[in-house]
């Protein structure tokens, strides 16, 4: 494969697998370097910027300032990545990983991927995925974050936080991790692995934050799992500073839908 290194991440395996399965009450992992350098070079310098014709930036009640891509031209340098991601080999790996019974299975549409970019004052609120692709009526089960940052400092937030909120109604945050670059997280998607990043971005107008996203499916699951279906679910960690984040982010997106009209 040209961009990824699947005998590099072999030899990594071990190593991140033991972190993977450590983890509770959901499975994740964090680690950097998932691209060769060289190609992690490659990949950010030829990172698109956001264009309004390519990028869908809609604005909804949780979730502000995001933009995602997921068409590119024919063999182009994006195509070929998320090919790669969705290639059998790739899939092999991640099943190792996991452990998962089911064969985990690709998304060639990106539905809900592709490429994420946020500007200033972007946020995502604290969720649980939808649960079953609208297409192709497959069980979520994984989602892999590449981040493309480079030079990210902590003033200005975009931090991924993972929560855990099975026990205790005002729920524990497992990890905060900064999207620095070819900084890989892998998750498994059920209905208590929740993440986001609620805190608005405080970056300089021309610094955005930058991701690649895969998402990956099977097509049942153990029972334990199974829910009714459902769309993406939002929980505020935020208290009052989330309510009115909140209520802002609604405005916004009213005032785009009258705008459509």
């Amino acid at each position: 494969m040209k961009y990824l290194d699947i005998e590099k991440l072999q030899n990594r395996l071990p190593e991140i697998k033991q972190d993977y399965q450590s983890k509770e009450p959901f499975k994740y992992v964090v680690f950097e370097e998932f691209f060769p350098p060289k190609v992690a070079e490659e990949i950010y310098q030829n990172y698109p910027k956001i264009e309004n014709d390519k990028w869908d930036g809609t604005t909804y009640l949780d979730q502000k300032n995001k933009f995602q891509r997921t068409i590119f031209e024919e063999d182009s340098m994006m195509d070929t990545v998320f090919k790669e991601l969705n290639s059998q080999e790739f899939l092999n790996w991640l099943q190792d990983l996991t452990e998962m019974e089911d064969e985990i299975l690709g998304d060639e549409d990106l539905f809900g991927g592709g490429l994420h970019q946020s500007i200033k004052g972007a946020f995502l609120n604290v969720h649980v995925d939808y649960n079953m692709h609208p297409k192709t009526r497959f069980h979520r089960r994984l989602n892999v974050l590449v981040y493309m940052n480079k030079d990210w400092k902590e003033e200005y937030e975009g931090h991924l936080e993972l929560w855990d909120l099975s026990s205790d109604k005002n729920g524990k945050m497992l990890g905060k991790y900064a999207p620095i670059f070819n900084r890989c997280v892998i998750f498994e998607t059920n209905e208590i692995s929740f993440h986001g990043h609620p805190t608005p971005l405080n970056t300089p107008e021309n610094i955005n934050r930058k991701s690649i996203a895969t998402y990956y499916y099977t097509k049942t699951r153990p029972a334990s799992e199974i829910a009714e279906e459902h769309n993406t679910i939002y929980v505020n960690t935020e208290g009052i500073k989330g309510r009115t984040k909140k209520i802002s982010s609604g405005i916004k997106a009213l005032l785009e839908r009258i705008n459509k009209k």
